[in-house]
């Protein structure tokens, strides 16, 4: 491997333009004499990141530990047992920020497993400390297919790990997984936030099995229909974690990505850029507070009904991969035009922005032209973040493309119509009106249907933990190492279980 040691004083050999598709732009060494814009770039993204760290951790950053025992577990200890990693070999594609994967590769070894790991740029590898069993993937995309079907016919590979199965490096390995029948475990962020994490095999969101599988289906799968729902876990104080390994992967790619030249970013904009954008959001915190609490209380003192539009990040790849739209501002006119067409006309229509939106979209300006096209300007509210709770106690009802936040609206029993693919859309809980007759009169969900859809999610693919903060990986690694290593998905799991629970007697004579 590659050591990654500073770039001779004499120049620096960095991506020039991150993402750009020319060969020479990327590859070019740019004297020192000639470094002054790039030194201004640095000094940008340093000073976002003092003052993300500041914001985060107003008493100094923690220290973080980087290592991990994994706790030792007799099951997998056994190579005869169920939970045995014998005879496989894991490789762990990109995850989520931060040591997680790592650590739960750490795990499976000592199920007696083979682990291997294929980085992209030096955030993944500054995450795995383990260079032995490293792969660096240095070419340029279009490689990629051919690259890994090697990978995984030499090295033998029976599973692949990753997080985010709309990533097209990673759409392309669970394509390829299929075909040879290596098994794609699938990892995103909890359908029902933010407790749990998703676990599934195959795909998650609009490729999970969760599409295919009824009501009707869960209910039948469900050992006790009326037992109680599972309370949330203790806060696991994810969120300053997530911050803290977000900006150490990004400061990584930006400072010290000089041997992978051809390394693209699966957001629609360079790390540079989203930097500068989240500098000037936390400039802004105090005003954009300020101008929430003016916004809520304005359409509160109107005390006129109001639908609420959820609003989503246009570079999420579940939107970009299960969604209708080519971005968010092209919802927000749909929307304000269905309103417009089939609302009462004393309704109110407010459009809730999500809680880490950059700006990258000015979806204000969208939403207010969109408004007085429609002549319905004085009744369309914009509210900039904050928590949803507060607007959704006394919301009508709610649209949304396909964001999990829509699930708090189901728990509510507010009527609910999404207009892209998730795996809450379902006739039981979804509206399938047409979006102008949604607003004259929207039809609620079974919330009966809801809670048996929530507590199915809960046994099989909802796992309680996280993966940013110590305490969040150390609940959900061991329980997450023996999902893996089972011999079917969590749903199969399931069914079988409730099997074995209704064998019938038999009569023995003797």
């Amino acid at each position: 491997m590659p050591t990654c040691g500073t770039a001779p004083l004499s120049s620096v050999h960095i991506p020039a333009i991150i993402g750009d598709k020319n060969a020479d732009a990327r590859n070019r060494v740019i004297p020192i004499g000639t470094r002054q814009p790039l030194a201004r770039h640095r000094m940008i993204v340093y000073q976002c990141h003092v003052i993300v760290y500041r914001i985060v951790y107003p008493s100094g950053v923690p220290r973080m530990k980087t290592s991990f025992t994994p706790p030792r577990s007799s099951r997998s200890a056994s190579p005869s047992g169920r939970f045995s990693g014998e005879g496989r070999h894991f490789v762990f594609l990109q995850g989520p920020h931060g040591p997680f994967f790592h650590e739960l590769a750490q795990v499976l070894a000592r199920a007696g497993a083979r682990i291997g790991k294929i980085g992209f740029n030096q955030g993944d590898a500054h995450y795995w400390p383990d260079q032995a069993s490293f792969t660096a993937f240095r070419a340029p995309l279009e490689e990629w297919p051919e690259f890994l079907r090697t990978h995984l016919h030499d090295e033998r590979v029976t599973d692949i790990v990753l997080y985010g199965d709309s990533r097209p490096i990673h759409a392309e390995a669970v394509r390829l997984a299929e075909r040879l029948g290596i098994v794609a475990h699938c990892f995103e962020e909890g359908y029902l936030r933010p407790y749990w994490v998703t676990y599934e095999r195959g795909g998650t969101n609009g490729n999970s099995r969760l599409m295919e599988l009824s009501i009707a289906r869960m209910q039948a799968l469900l050992p006790d229909p009326e037992a109680d729902l599972p309370a949330a876990p203790a806060r696991w104080g994810d969120l300053k974690a997530h911050a803290w390994h977000g900006a150490v992967y990004h400061w990584q790619i930006l400072m010290r990505n000089r041997h992978y030249p051809h390394w693209q970013s699966h957001r629609d904009i360079s790390v540079a850029r989203e930097a500068r954008l989240n500098l000037r959001k936390f400039l802004a915190l105090p005003l954009a507070a300020l101008a929430r609490r003016r916004a809520v209380r304005r359409v509160r003192r109107t005390g006129q009904p109001y639908h609420l539009a959820l609003l989503q990040l246009s570079h999420d790849a579940s939107f970009r991969a299960h969604s209708p739209f080519a971005s968010m501002g092209e919802y927000c006119r749909e929307v304000i035009a269905a309103f417009a067409e089939g609302a009462p006309p004393h309704h109110l229509l407010v459009f809730k922005a999500h809680p880490l939106d950059d700006g990258r979209e000015n979806l204000p300006a969208t939403i207010r032209r969109a408004a007085q096209e429609a002549g319905i300007a004085e009744r369309v509210h914009f509210v900039p973040g904050g928590k949803l709770a507060q607007m959704l106690d006394h919301a009508r009802s709610v649209v949304t493309v396909n964001s999990t936040a829509a699930q708090q609206a189901l728990w509510r029993g507010l009527p609910l119509k999404a207009l892209g693919r998730s795996v809450y859309d379902k006739p039981e809980l979804v509206s399938d009106q047409p979006l102008a007759e949604f607003f004259a009169d929207p039809r609620h969900p079974d919330t009966r249907a809801y809670r048996d859809y929530r507590r199915f999610l809960l046994a099989t693919s909802q796992v309680p933990g996280g993966f940013y903060s110590r305490r969040s990986r150390e609940r959900l690694i061991p329980r997450l190492a023996d999902m893996i290593l089972a011999p079917e998905d969590p749903y199969d799991a399931l069914a079988r279980r409730n099997a074995r629970m209704h064998q019938p007697l038999r009569l023995i004579h003797g």
